[in-house]
């Protein structure tokens, strides 16, 4: 894999809740120089990377019901509307981790395809075009089982990735939980894996696991030990 390869894959992530307008510019700038994918930020933040980043092949992404995905089904919806009318190109949702674990499995599946529904009216109606939906589902609270089912879930809702993790929980990304998602789901959802990924050893781990995206904090550090490893 070549370094533009490996940069394509990564979506540069920014939400502490330090997240200053410095930091954002800083952000943005580092994402121009080494042409990453998106960067991933939290909604206030959408309209600075929004505007330091146009006319570049940078997406921006926020999040929404971040980190527990425990907010109302109608406080979900606004919050993807509004993301969608502050400029994001890609949605991170995180699906009802609560619900998840108490068995009401038809309220996620309903809840994440009302928000996927209303990002694609929302992007249509405003000219955005395709806006992007993933699906977090923060995995390390899922036994296999549950595992297996949100895929189900995801797949239905209509969404373009499947997430694995938000980064706030004790675990991250696995390997194994990025190629059972990848088994188990069809190649129009992609596989994004988030939470933990520090090196670029974590980074091409996931890759040739079938993630797509890479989502991490360092994607600098890790753009820089990739290419160092190369030389």
């Amino acid at each position: 894999m070549r370094v533009e390869e490996l940069a394509k894959t990564i979506d540069s992530t920014l939400l502490e809740p330090t997240s200053t307008t410095t930091a954002v510019e800083a952000l943005c700038r580092d994402a121009i120089s080494y042409h990453f994918a998106s960067v991933c930020l939290l909604p206030y933040c959408v309209p600075v990377a929004r505007q330091l980043l146009q006319g570049y092949d940078i997406k921006v992404g926020t999040v929404v019901s971040h980190p527990l995905g425990a907010d109302s089904q109608r406080t979900k919806i606004v919050g993807a509307e509004q993301a969608v009318a502050l400029g994001a190109d890609e949605i991170d949702v995180v699906l009802n981790i609560p619900a998840m674990l108490s068995g009401d499995f038809r309220y996620v599946r309903d809840e994440l395809r009302s928000v996927v529904r209303t990002v694609r009216m929302t992007s249509v109606n405003t000219g955005r075009g395709l806006v992007l939906v993933k699906a977090n589902v923060e995995a390390y609270y899922l036994d296999e089982k549950l595992k297996r089912l949100v895929c189900k879930i995801v797949e239905d809702s209509g969404a373009d990735f499947i997430k694995t993790s938000t980064g706030a929980a004790p675990g991250g990304a696995t390997a194994k939980d990025v190629e059972l998602f990848r088994d188990l789901l069809p190649e129009s959802v992609g596989v994004d894996a988030a939470g933990g990924i520090r090196t670029a050893e974590d980074a091409e781990l996931m890759i040739n696991a079938g993630a797509a995206r890479i989502g991490t904090s360092r994607a600098v550090d890790i753009i820089k030990e990739f290419s160092s490893d190369k030389e």
